[in-house]
């Protein structure tokens, strides 16, 4: 396979570069990460995570962090180069909606995370994600203006009604059928991927992303090479470049090598 002039490699955290089962970066995605960045290659992570939810990846070194799903986007030494909060009417819609009627969500800001309503299957969740279960909120104390993502926890089935009835500016996407991660509407990763670009002046025929989920998808699709881990999600793959093998078998490793870029 011909060598591609790549410039900027964007990465996934959760089933990308982050085992479910380990809750670790493999060896071999280390070491990948470490050769692009000798290569002169800027390494910039992209997650719906907070920015609060990334410290057991930092060791890295990444040159930038695209975070809330290109919601608030910073250099290395934490520069903020955007930030974007969710519609403050569509924030106070959802208080509106938990004090009548059974509903789990948390919300984001640069500050904290809370929670609302945690069930079971919820804390599971967490438990999976190797994070603590956040500090419940206060319906009566939230500051409407600072949340820059909120995971509303319900199906695929429910989330249509719900978004047009509760939170008619925000968009959702998800990576699983418990939540969905809301944003801003019109923001995605691959907001935070031309935020990079302009930044250190790389243009997107010289950049490559790998994800899993279906945030992950407009980053997919914006970037000249997309890669779809092998334990991506069915509608992930379909939009792919190049689909790789899965977090626990040296997938990011692969297809660095398969690209000729380490």
């Amino acid at each position: 396979m011909q060598k591609s002039p790549i410039k900027a490699v964007f990465f996934d955290i959760d089933g990308t570069l982050l085992s479910f089962k380990t809750h670790e970066v493999s060896p071999s995605s280390r070491e990948a990460i470490r050769l692009l960045q000798a290569k002169g290659i800027k390494t910039i992570l992209s997650t719906g995570r907070s920015i609060n939810s990334i410290d057991h990846v930092k060791f890295l070194d990444f040159d930038g962090y695209i975070t809330f799903n290109g919601g608030y986007c910073v250099t290395k030494d934490m520069e903020i180069l955007y930030r974007q909060t969710i519609d403050s009417q569509d924030i106070q819609s959802v208080l509106n909606y938990a004090k009548n009627n059974s509903l789990s969500f948390s919300f984001m800001s640069e500050n904290e995370i809370t929670i609302h309503d945690v069930t079971p299957e919820i804390a599971g969740m967490y438990a999976h994600l190797n994070l603590p279960v956040p500090k419940l909120v206060d319906l009566d104390l939230v500051d409407t203006a600072s949340i820059l993502q909120t995971n509303i926890f319900l199906g695929p089935e429910e989330e249509p009604a719900f978004m047009n009835e509760v939170m008619p500016n925000s968009l959702a996407s998800r990576w699983t059928p418990l939540f969905a991660d809301v944003n801003p509407k019109g923001q995605s990763k691959k907001i935070g991927i031309d935020i990079f670009c302009k930044h250190f002046g790389i243009d997107i025929a010289h950049t490559m992303a790998f994800g899993d989920g279906g945030n992950d998808i407009s980053m997919l699709e914006h970037v000249q090479i997309g890669v779809a881990m092998g334990n991506a999600n069915p509608e992930v793959k379909e939009i792919a470049n190049y689909i790789t093998d899965d977090v626990d078998s040296d997938g990011i490793w692969n297809a660095l090598k398969q690209f000729q870029l380490i």
